[in-house]
C-alpha cells in the first residue's frame, strides 16, 4: 500500500512496490496521504514515485473483472483522483521509476512535472490496443499537458516510450539515473514549496478547468 515520508519541505508519496494499480483501497490510501500533505502547516511540495518495476500499471482490471456492475463508479473514482492531483495546491512532480501505463501514465501526467528513469521503464497510453477509448476527462487531461503532435503520437499509437523518447516528445520533463531519480525530482520541486496554496490551487483549477470539469462530471 502507499506510504508517505517527509523530508524537510518535501513529501515523498511512495505508491508501493507492486504494479500499483488503482484498486479502491489503494485510491483511498492515496487520498488520505494527500490530505496529510495539503494539511501540513509549513511549506510543502510532493514527489510521487514507486519502487521496483512499476510506477503504476493503471486500472485494476482484476478487480473490475469481479465487480463489473461497479464500472461506472469505479471510473468516476479514478477520475476524481486524477483531478485532485491535477489541481493539488502544492507543487508536484512524478518521479517515474518504472512502467507507467494507461491510468498510471495519466497519474504521472496529472503532476506539475515528470522526471523519468533513463534506463528502464515505458511510458504508454495503450488504450487503442486494448480497446478502451479514453473518457472525455482522461483525454482532456492528457491534451491539457501535451502539444497536439505529442498527444497524437502517444494517444493514437499505443507506443511505448522509453525515458529518452518520452523526454524528447515532452511526455516527461527530464530523465535521471535510477540512483538519482528522487534527488532530481526533489531538486526540481523543493524551491517551489513555499508557494501560497490558495493562489496556486486557484491557478491550477483555472488552467485545467476543461479537464477538471470533464473528469468530475462524467
Amino acid at each position: 500500500m502507499p506510504e508517505l515520508r517527509h523530508e524537510d519541505s518535501v513529501f515523498v508519496l511512495d505508491l508501493g512496490d507492486g504494479e500499483n494499480r488503482f484498486a479502491p483501497d489503494w485510491m483511498k490510501s492515496v487520498h488520505s496521504l494527500l490530505d496529510t500533505v495539503v494539511d501540513h502547516p509549513g511549506p510543502a511540495a510532493l514527489v510521487t514515485t514507486g519502487r521496483g518495476k512499476f510506477f503504476s500499471n493503471g486500472l485494476d482490471l482484476d478487480w473490475l473483472g469481479e465487480h463489473g456492475d461497479r464500472l461506472a463508479p469505479y471510473v468516476a473514482d479514478v477520475q476524481v483522483l486524477l483531478a485532485r492531483l491535477l489541481t493539488l495546491p502544492v507543487p508536484t512532480v512524478a518521479a517515474v521509476n518504472g512502467h507507467a501505463f494507461g491510468a498510471g501514465a495519466m497519474l504521472a501526467m496529472a503532476h506539475d512535472f515528470r522526471i523519468m528513469r533513463a534506463d528502464r521503464g515505458y511510458f504508454c497510453f495503450p488504450e487503442v490496443d486494448i480497446h478502451i477509448p479514453f473518457s472525455p476527462g482522461m483525454a482532456a487531461l492528457i491534451q491539457g499537458k501535451l502539444t497536439p503532435a505529442a498527444a497524437i503520437a502517444s494517444m493514437t499509437t499505443g507506443r511505448r516510450f522509453g525515458g529518452g523518447e518520452a523526454r524528447d516528445l515532452a511526455l516527461v520533463d527530464d530523465v535521471a539515473d535510477e540512483s538519482g531519480l528522487i534527488e532530481a525530482a526533489t531538486a526540481r520541486i523543493r524551491p517551489l514549496a513555499g508557494k501560497d496554496r490558495t493562489t496556486l490551487g486557484t491557478i491550477k483549477s483555472t488552467m485545467y478547468v476543461t479537464a477538471v470539469t470533464a473528469l468530475t462530471n462524467p
